[in-house]
């Protein structure tokens, strides 16, 4: 898998956890762990995408 490709792959998980994150919180029955979780996984997953980036810029 190219690098262009992979990070494809990448910003368009960051994007489908941004929609279970927007449809997790609109639930009135939402647990705090669930959230926490998504954006965690959010933020894993961005730290990635610039990690890729700053090494193909080098």
């Amino acid at each position: 898998m190219s690098i262009d490709a992979h990070l494809a792959t990448l910003e368009r998980k960051h994007g489908e956890l941004d929609e279970e994150l927007r449809s997790v919180q609109a639930q009135p029955s939402v647990h705090d762990e669930q959230i926490v979780d998504i954006k965690r996984r959010k933020l894993r997953l961005k730290d990635q995408i610039n990690r890729l980036r700053s090494d193909t810029q080098h």
